[in-house]
């Protein structure tokens, strides 16, 4: 991955996979510390899978024997002298934290996490329900699908007005708030 808001991308589209009503995502960045949760009451996994899941030989899927998301979470997080934690129960849903210290030099940049957004609600426009939080010393930030629903209804997320907004919000609410671009690392804010 070439930046951290494809990592998210790729977590989120796992709790879709794994039939979440709501996915919470998190970014919480104290000082030089950018700490990432993803969590979601999706199906969750087995204490076995657990286990393995950071090894790109364990992947639920059926198509392809391994699975590289999480393995490079981990060591993208890992390099910068952060980490992963996973804690997820059968029926319950999964948490996923992630830890990444900015001022390292082999920190991966933001990216696009605007885009990021935009792209995970218009693939999932009806379900599950996404709510974005980020804090920082510059403040506090939200986009939450269930209050834009509450706002817009009747029309649909996936509505080009509305997605371009949810880009403008997303810019407004979260970037604005973490720092850094696609082209910067964010070690400066």
């Amino acid at each position: 991955m070439r930046d951290i808001s494809l990592h998210v991308l790729d977590i989120v589209e796992n709790s879709v996979k794994a039939k979440a009503r709501l996915v919470s995502v998190s970014f919480s960045k104290e000082g030089n510390a950018l700490t990432i949760v993803v969590d979601d009451d999706g199906c969750g996994m087995s204490k076995e899978m657990l286990e393995n899941v950071k090894s790109p030989f364990t992947t639920s899927r059926t198509t392809r024997k391994v699975g590289m998301g999480i393995p490079l979470l981990t060591e993208n997080a890992q390099l910068t002298g952060g980490d992963v934690k996973i804690e997820s129960e059968i029926g319950r849903g999964t948490t996923l934290t992630a830890l990444f210290y900015t001022d390292h030099i082999d920190c991966l940049p933001l990216g696009d996490l605007a885009a990021t957004v935009q792209s995970l609600i218009i693939a999932n426009p009806e379900s599950p329900d996404f709510d974005f939080t980020a804090h920082s010393e510059r403040g506090d930030g939200e986009i939450d699908t269930r209050q834009i629903r509450a706002l817009v209804d009747p029309l649909p997320l996936s509505e080009p007005d509305i997605i371009s907004w949810i880009g403008s919000a997303a810019n407004e609410e979260l970037v604005s708030i973490l720092g850094g671009t696609n082209n910067e690392n964010f070690s400066g804010t």
